[in-house]
């Protein structure tokens, strides 16, 4: 696992356009300002992007790519084509399984649960549709924190509403596979939850 996934606090800038079907961001160091990895959406096919500017947005699939600025993946997250429920993949820097997450049913707010690679519960996704503010939690104990708030260094980054921070507890150890499952997590929220 790349050691940049082991520091607690990430800036996620998400980069804007007009007639913008792909997602990608630039994840920031919040102490020195410097990019530590990035998250491309590379492979996507002309159809998937024509439904992107539609209301079938949310349900086309999506392969996103993880990495460090030097090409090094990360993390790939992937989702076929939702009709209901996303069911997500999440692979590491070999391509292999390392576990997914998946929509809860008649969730109010949005939630869903990241499985490990046996689909068993890691941790829920909890949060608001209204805001920014989502917690991953597991036994009444947060492991994360995604929000739009943040008012430590690397502020003057923050000024833009497409930028959110992912903070990771202490509680999650360093080179985890829950810390993946996280990342990949909360780089699809946009897609799986908020469109």
């Amino acid at each position: 696992m790349s050691g940049v996934l082991n520091q607690s606090v990430f800036l996620v800038k998400e980069h804007v356009g007009m007639f913008k079907a792909a997602n990608n961001y630039d994840v920031h160091d919040p102490e020195t300002g410097e990019i530590i990895m990035e998250c491309r959406e590379e492979k996507l096919g002309m159809f998937t992007k024509m439904l992107r500017f539609t209301d079938y947005k949310r349900m086309t699939p999506f392969d996103v790519q993880i990495r460090t600025p030097d090409g090094q993946q990360i993390v790939r997250v992937k989702r076929g084509v939702s009709v209901f429920l996303s069911k997500v993949s999440v692979f590491d820097e070999n391509d292999e399984v390392i576990g997914g997450f998946k929509q809860k049913f008649f969730s109010v707010g949005g939630k869903f649960d990241v499985l490990d690679r046996s689909d068993q519960p890691v941790c829920s996704l909890k949060g608001k549709w209204t805001g920014w503010d989502f917690r991953f939690v597991r036994d009444d104990m947060e492991l994360a924190h995604v929000t739009k708030k943040w008012a430590g260094l690397g502020k003057e980054m923050f000024t833009s509403a497409d930028n959110y921070v992912l903070s990771i507890s202490e509680e999650v150890p360093p080179d985890s596979a829950v810390r993946k499952l996280i990342l990949g997590a909360v780089m699809c929220i946009d897609m799986v939850l908020k469109e």
